[in-house]
């Protein structure tokens, strides 16, 4: 038979209650005051007798910290913090062009126009160029290649990390310009 924990595995779980083992905790009560050094006993009586949860906040100071609160209330507001802060990311993608180095002039202004649609959405570009057989002796045309790119989106995106060579590949990165 399998168990279902209920708690939110995102917040780092905190002891509540009878899972604080310490002799001794620093208190605070539900309004924020400083009872100071009692016995755990002693803390979850006051717990019990306010109907709320004794919380060990911070475990590592000596003696714990514990503070007397609703734990439900507390997992749920911590659970709507993280959903906001999620909603409020912006996710960059990462969109890659692959050129040849004897690539055409009207190709490569179609694809310099296709990564002007992507830095303007806010993405960054992956630009690289594919060398097979004697072209890798031949690295430098695609190096004039790569510069001739930039220069067409110099006014959507810039560089981000230099041509460099990955194996095969010379790979470039373009990101979205922050000047308009």
């Amino acid at each position: 038979m399998r168990i279902i924990l209920w708690r939110c595995l995102e917040i780092k779980e905190l002891q509540i209650n009878e899972e604080i083992r310490d002799k001794e905790v620093r208190l605070i009560d539900s309004e924020g005051n400083q009872v100071g050094v009692v016995s755990r006993n002693r803390a979850l009586d006051i717990a019990i007798e306010s109907k709320l949860d004794l919380v060990k906040i911070a475990p590592n100071s000596k003696p714990p910290v514990c503070r007397v609160m609703d734990y439900g209330k507390y997992r749920y507001d911590m659970m709507k913090r993280e959903r906001e802060a999620k909603k409020k990311q912006k996710v960059i993608n990462v969109k890659e062009l692959r050129l040849t180095p004897n690539i055409e002039e009207h190709d490569l202004n179609t694809k310099a126009n296709r990564a002007k649609t992507f830095l303007d959405n806010g993405d960054r570009v992956k630009v690289s160029v594919r060398f097979r057989g004697r072209e890798m002796g031949h690295t430098e045309i695609g190096k004039v290649v790569l510069d001739e790119f930039v220069n067409l989106v110099s006014e959507h995106g810039v560089v981000d990390k230099k041509a460099k060579m990955e194996g095969r590949n010379m790979v470039m990165f373009l990101s979205p310009n922050t000047d308009k």
